[in-house]
């Protein structure tokens, strides 16, 4: 696919507009909110038990540290000045073994993301990590969704908002084309090409036989290629008991999105073979938006529905003694999220 065509597919498709694009023209709906709220960073009550409640600049260990071990994979905290050989004795001391995933503690979008396959991958990283990061244990599950789930303060019982499933980016063989061809046939891997060329180099001449499908990236990260495909109509009363289940017992949380893990829907839906691997809060997005048959128009009211809710909560506990972060404070938070972002997508 010529660079022309790359570009008007991503003029014609909003789901690859870059974030401010898409958010810059609801700022009157959060200057709505705010004036409702009265201030500006009201998200801070959303979740008292978060730091920033959720929304940005908080240690994905810290997160960790609220959800029972039963529902997260093994992990790791790995400080920035630990060598590789330390942080390894740790890591496989904790029973964690190759290949796992290494991500950066403070990170966003899946920005520093990596499948760790032995002890010279696992240095690379190490040396390119510029802050502290997370070992974790590979989870086997294939399929993967992100629940949005919302519960006002007192209840005992939340909603789900929203749920999507995310179709991790890969090709399917045809015994003829190679990696890289198969690649630039579709738009969503194109757009991922420069990334893949560093990541598999010469294996990406290799042909591919008929009908086998290779992983390209093994997350669920849209900015990463993912296809993300709205399920809402999925939501049953099964999967909103397991999944209160487990928000309830994590401490003050009421707003936010969790990326799972998991074998069979069926299965996720009564508790069984799943796995937590992201605990999102305030800043987290209700990305079933992005399923590509929606409009921008229809995602536009569905990011103003979950900011009301967001909002209310916010309110609510703010009349229980949680306070908004200050004008001050939320200002520095906000410049120190958008260096972190760009140090992560550079180096």
């Amino acid at each position: 696919m010529d660079s022309i065509k790359l570009i008007w597919h991503k003029i014609t498709h909003w789901e690859y507009w870059p974030f401010w694009l898409i958010y810059y023209p609801m700022f009157p709906v959060w200057v709505f909110y705010s004036v409702k709220a009265r201030s500006f960073f009201f998200f801070n009550a959303a979740n008292p038990g978060m730091k920033n409640g959720g929304m940005a600049m908080i240690s994905k260990m810290d997160i960790y540290n609220m959800i029972p071990t039963q529902f997260i994979p093994k992990t790791v905290f790995v400080k920035k000045n630990d060598t590789a050989a330390l942080a390894l004795e740790r890591v496989l001391a904790s029973g964690i073994g190759f290949p796992f995933i290494a991500k950066p503690d403070i990170g966003m979008k899946a920005f520093g993301v990596e499948k760790i396959h032995n002890k010279d991958e696992f240095q690379k990283y190490v040396l390119w990590s510029p802050s502290h990061f997370l070992v974790q244990e590979f989870v086997p599950y294939q399929k993967e969704v992100g629940v949005f789930y919302v519960r006002k303060p007192g209840e005992s019982k939340g909603k789900i908002t929203g749920v999507v499933s995310k179709e991790f980016l890969s090709v399917t063989g045809d015994g003829e084309s190679s990696l890289l061809d198969l690649i630039k046939k579709s738009p969503r891997s194109h757009f991922q090409l420069k990334v893949l060329e560093q990541k598999f180099g010469k294996q990406l001449h290799d042909v591919l036989e008929l009908g086998k499908v290779f992983v390209l990236v093994p997350y669920g990260s849209h900015t990463r290629g993912a296809k993300f495909v709205d399920i809402c109509h999925m939501i049953n009363e099964d999967l909103i008991d397991t999944i209160n289940g487990v928000c309830t017992q994590i401490n003050g949380f009421h707003y936010g999105r969790l990326d799972v893990l998991y074998n069979t829907f069926e299965e996720l839906c009564i508790g069984k073979n799943f796995s937590i691997i992201e605990v999102n809060g305030a800043g987290g997005e209700a990305t079933h938006i992005y399923d590509p048959k929606h409009s921008l128009l229809w995602a536009w009211r569905e990011v103003a529905r979950h900011w009301g809710m967001l909002c209310e909560i916010s309110i609510l506990n703010n009349k229980q003694g949680h306070s908004y972060l200050s004008f001050k404070d939320g200002r520095n938070m906000l410049r120190e999220s958008g260096a972190l972002q760009a140090q992560l997508k550079v180096v």
